[in-house]
């Protein structure tokens, strides 16, 4: 694929992607956009390239979903060096912002409330459907796992989140 194709399909799937991102990233916006910019210096480097194995949506998603992991662990080897380092433990994880929380209709903050508690499997495929607007078949591609499994996962996220939505 040519360069200039490639940057026209990053151009038009970039809000989806960067939805993705940030799905990816629990919502952390600045952690996102470093995301998204190394997957797309990723693609336009040749480091990664698109073979048309399958749609370059699903291609691309599963690139983000990679690099993600990358710097996730990347972070987290960091932080575990620098805590032996100074030879005191890693304390817990900030809690969420408010105004991020706050954001948004009662409804979607109740669902994104709702989707923190699923399992992260169920969470990343039902994020995939629902919010990317891919097919299971596609999501477990992007997630690198087999269409059955995410068949259970995306059906027992779905049914958990329907309980979690009555309960609050």
């Amino acid at each position: 694929m040519s360069r200039a194709r490639l940057e026209t399909e990053l151009a038009e799937l970039h809000a989806a992607s960067f939805g993705w991102a940030l799905g990816c990233c629990n919502g952390d916006r600045g952690e996102a956009e470093e995301v998204l910019q190394v997957a797309y210096l990723k693609v336009l480097d040749g480091q990664a390239r698109f073979d048309g194995g399958s749609a370059f949506k699903t291609w691309l998603f599963a690139i983000i979903r990679r690099t993600a992991g990358e710097r996730r662990r990347r972070g987290w080897l960091r932080a575990l060096a620098l805590d032996r380092w100074r030879g005191g433990s890693v304390g817990p994880a900030p809690s969420p912002d408010p105004e991020r929380l706050a954001s948004g209709s009662e409804t979607a903050a109740r669902v994104r409330g709702c989707l923190r508690m699923l399992p992260a499997r169920q969470r990343e495929l039902l994020h995939l459907v629902f919010y990317q607007d891919l097919t299971i078949e596609d999501a477990a591609e992007v997630a690198g796992i087999s269409v059955g499994t995410a068949r259970t996962h995306y059906h027992r996220g779905k049914a958990r989140l329907r309980e979690l939505m009555g309960e609050r």
